[in-house]
């Protein structure tokens, strides 16, 4: 699916127009660590608009709509939509020849000025790949006003709005307005667009006037947005901006304070829903806009990110990141799933987690016997009560392992305050450093850490297990030991994400030791200097800078001791200020503590159907949600399947209420004249080659035979990984293979509901 793109909004005094364009090109204040910017970018070239005149290409059955008293005005803005288009592209590929003409400088202004080079590239390159049909349609209100609606905003060097961007206020009505609520609108009109042409377009009018009705081409049976529903899908998600539904666009528009739940059947947009809501949080919420906030989306499986590849990026919201669970954590790619439905019901509560607390308390004991530390300069003792406060200094939070700097830092500290002021302090830290004795107890008391390690003791210790979690029973702490303990399953993901994060990154602490021992060699180095002239009796220059060198003070100068941390962050760390979970009625207790501890504001969209969980789940949304950490949560229900036909719908609803009787079961809006099919599995090669030859276009899923191999446009897939994907055709072999119980039922109805056009179901001969 192809997603409209818009002009990001800057950081900085500039003023937006209406139609959601900047005034200027101001500085960009953004910040990409993850990208090479400036001269690496190149402007790409694409033809500019089609000239007007061939803007409209009507079929010869809607002879009627090419009536030049329909389209005349419509024609004539479109032209003066071309010639903004060209002019705006002309003027940001000119700024963009001027900035890297200029100096860049260093520091910020080498960062701004490739910032705003990445940002006006990514407006022309919006403007070109959309160019006249980054226009969705046209709204007319009550006062005779008419705006057009785009993808992106664009205004003539009048400042008048040629196209309105779709996540303005001002763009609103185009998708809330309904006949019983017009929200102010006379009529609205649709295009539908066909390589760079429209092909057809639907008026709407709200108002019962015959004056009206005249100036509008007849209404159509069916909508826009119904007709378009049978289009042939392709390997990514299709494009549906311009056809978006008023229940779709309330929660796509809604605040982003607390937990939103859109919650729906398989085919209502949930998806759609919760990609055009990441896009205008973006744009339109004042915690993200301008980048000032990272936003997530979280998706169930590596081939629905491939699905919706398109959408974000041709957002041009590439601060946004996408990613399944598995990525959040190193050991993700490698994790198997756990077979042991038992183990993997304990690693998947919340309780769980708190687990990792302890097991790396216990490597933060401080001795309790004192400890005699012998310097060049005197000999101090340490005591137990020195050694607690020295534990005691890192603030709660802090990873173990940086804590375990602060902690060394400190007791550096407490040994220099019992010797005498002359003492050197970094030559005294270098000294205890070499301190065997001193530096193995702190070792012991205190260790580097890996936070694999912590969780693999957890499986492979039981009196270790015990200690961090006293509430399993001896059964228990039997069943979670394994002989190999980095065999990582995805039940372990979430411990060692929370492991990660309270251990810290072991190879970052090193990193921070080497810089130091090099700062402070350098220090060294320089002090010698200075004592070397001043040894070699050189005199002041008349600026008393010989005596400025005697101080202490200036010495300390030369070198602040500030260590930088050369460490890449993981972009999927967070803070994020908004999480998108999609297909979340799947999420264990444990994996929730995964997301909630990136967002701290517990800002969330939550999309999922209950009736899709394949273990059940048969609590309300807002208590699921609430036990495990949120406060504030909101419900929105999708009703409408858009997706499925009703032949399908009505074979499939009894497969899944046979298990859960009161399913969010949808209501389809349409028939697609094709009943469901059933056969024999030895007909599967001859259903999908005699599919594929009667239609150019369009993808097939075959669902239940790991075996069977696809092509571009046929997939094998289980029912899990087709979670959240649609097909023309679904071609669903031994249903009752896939199980019993809730399990089995649901991987049935997720199969059966994933088709758009038709489905065929297979069984074994008997």
């Amino acid at each position: 699916m192809f997603f409209p793109l818009h002009h990001k909004r800057w950081t900085g005094p500039c003023r937006k127009s209406p139609c959601g364009v900047q005034n200027r090109l101001p500085t960009c204040q953004k910040s990409h660590p993850h990208r090479t910017l400036g001269a690496s970018l190149s402007v790409p070239s694409a033809p500019l608009a089609p000239e007007p005149s061939t803007v409209f290409d009507l079929p010869t059955r809607l002879s009627a709509k090419a009536d030049p008293a329909l389209i005349a005005d419509d024609e004539r803005h479109f032209a003066t939509i071309a010639a903004g288009l060209a002019k705006s592209i002309a003027d940001a590929t000119n700024r963009i020849d001027v900035l890297r003409r200029s100096e860049g400088g260093g520091g910020r202004r080498a960062l701004d000025r490739d910032l705003e080079i990445h940002e006006t590239l990514s407006r022309v390159r919006a403007l070109q790949r959309f160019s006249l049909e980054a226009c969705l349609g046209r709204i007319v209100g009550a006062d005779g006003e008419v705006l057009y609606i785009g993808r992106l905003g664009l205004a003539a060097s009048t400042g008048e709005a040629l196209l309105v961007d779709w996540r303005t206020p001002a763009a609103a009505p185009f998708f809330a307005a309904t006949l019983r609520d017009p929200a102010g609108l006379v009529s609205r009109r649709r295009y539908r667009w066909t390589r760079g042409h429209i092909t057809d377009y639907w008026d709407e009018v709200f108002v019962d006037d015959p004056a009206v009705l005249d100036r509008h081409a007849a209404l159509d049976d069916q909508s826009a947005f119904i007709a378009d529903l049978g289009a042939v899908r392709s390997p990514r998600m299709r494009d549906v901006l311009g056809t978006i539904a008023a229940d779709q666009d309330a929660i796509i528009r809604a605040g982003s304070h607390g937990a939103l739940v859109v919650d729906g059947g398989p085919g209502t947009g949930k998806t759609v829903v919760a990609l055009h809501r990441a896009a205008y949080l973006v744009y339109a919420d004042p915690r993200l806009a301008g980048n000032r906030g990272g936003l997530l989306v979280v998706g169930p499986h590596r081939p629905y990110l491939a699905y919706v590849a398109d959408v974000l990026p041709s957002l041009g919201e590439e601060s946004v990141q996408t990613c399944t669970l598995s990525d959040l954590v190193v050991e993700g790619d490698a994790a198997t799933t756990e077979s042991d439905e038992r183990v993997a019901q304990l690693k998947s509560s919340a309780r769980m987690v708190t687990a990792v607390e302890p097991a790396v308390a216990f490597y933060e004991q401080p001795p309790t016997t004192p400890l005699v530390v012998e310097t060049p300069w005197a000999e101090v003792t340490l005591t137990a009560a020195d050694w607690a406060e020295a534990f005691d200094v890192p603030e709660p939070g802090t990873p173990h392992n940086d804590g375990r700097d602060e902690v060394w830092e400190e007791l550096v500290a407490i040994i220099a305050a019992k010797h005498d002021d002359e003492v050197p302090f970094h030559a005294l830290r270098r000294a205890l450093a070499t301190d065997r004795e001193l530096t193995s107890t702190f070792h012991r008391a205190w260790p580097v850490l890996q936070p694999a390690d912590i969780v693999g003791d957890l499986w492979s210790v039981p009196a270790y297990l015990r200690r961090c979690a006293p509430w399993l029973s001896p059964d228990e702490v039997r069943a979670l030991q394994r002989d190999v303990p980095d065999a990582w399953t995805d039940a372990d993901l979430p411990l060692l994400d929370a492991a990660r994060r309270r251990v810290g990154d072991p190879e970052a602490a090193l990193r921070r030791r080497r810089s130091r021992a090099a700062v402070e060699t350098e220090h060294e180095r320089m002090s010698q200097v200075v004592d070397d002239l001043i040894a070699a009796g050189v005199h002041d220059d008349g600026e008393g800078l010989m005596t400025m060198l005697r101080g202490e003070d200036l010495r300390n100068a030369l070198d602040d001791g500030v260590v930088a941390d050369t460490s890449t962050p993981d972009p999927l760390a967070g803070p994020f200020a908004h999480i998108v979970v999609d297909e979340a009625q799947e999420l264990t207790d444990a994996q929730w503590q995964m997301l909630l501890s990136r967002c701290p504001s517990k800002s969330f969209t939550v999309v999922g159907d209950r009736a899709q969980a394949r273990h059940g789940f048969t609590e309300a949304w807002s208590d699921r949600l609430r036990r495990v950490g949120f406060d504030d949560v909101a419900l929105s229900g999708l009703t409408i399947n858009y997706r499925t036909p009703e032949e399908i719908m009505a074979a499939a609803e009894p497969v899944i209420r046979a298990a859960l009787p009161d399913a969010n079961v949808p209501t389809s809006v349409r028939r697609s004249g094709l009943p469901v099919r059933y056969g024999r599995r030895s007909e599967l090669a001859a259903v999908v080659d005699r599919w594929l030859s009667e239609h150019d276009h369009g993808t097939v899923c075959v669902i239940g035979d790991p075996g069977y191999a696809g092509n571009e446009r046929v997939r094998s897939l289980t029912p899990t990984l087709a979670k959240g994907l649609e097909f023309d055709l679904v071609v669903l072999v031994d249903p009752e293979s896939l199980g019993e119980g809730i399990e089995g039922a649901v991987d049935r109805y997720v199969a059966m509901t994933r088709a758009t056009n038709e489905l065929v179901v297979l069984t074994t001969e008997t």
